[in-house]
């Protein structure tokens, strides 16, 4: 097995769909203080309603249905973000639903924690690893890979 390191100072993704984004801003303004100890990315408009709410610098990739969904899925697969803080609209359909699927595929393949909702982003903050260094296990695919290119 293979591990990578997830630092003390955290890469976290926050995204939210449109009738998720008050959900997350006020739970965002109730962990202030955790927060801004870490790294924050977002999409376009939930990283502009952040930095609105907590006057810290956000990095902005685009908005999710123009991409930003994409763009963060690579930064996983570059071991860019380290926790994704995800609450997604289970009533509604996305336009960009094969976007959010694949961003959540791509969380579970790196071995990333992520929440979807308040509940699972309060355990995941309020965890002992997210003051410290921690080693998360990183599947190794070589060898998936090499048993496709067999087939």
């Amino acid at each position: 097995m293979n591990y990578r390191n997830i630092p003390v100072k955290k890469n976290i993704a926050l995204v939210a769909h449109d009738h998720k984004k008050d959900d997350l801003i006020a739970w965002i303004q109730e962990h202030e203080e955790e927060l801004k100890k870490h790294h924050l990315i977002a999409t376009q408009t939930t990283g502009k309603k952040i930095e609105e709410k907590l006057g810290v610098g956000v990095q902005k990739v685009m908005s999710g249905p123009l991409g930003g969904d994409q763009q963060l899925g690579a930064m996983i697969a570059a071991g860019e973000i380290h926790v994704i803080i995800f609450f997604w609209d289970p009533m509604e359909a996305q336009p960009h639903d094969s976007d959010v699927k694949a961003l959540l595929r791509l969380g579970v393949v790196w071995n990333v924690p992520m929440a979807c909702c308040p509940a699972t982003a309060d355990f995941i903050l309020k965890s002992p690893y997210m003051k410290e260094e921690y080693q998360a296990m990183q599947a190794d695919y070589n060898t998936y890979l090499n048993r496709k290119i067999k087939d």
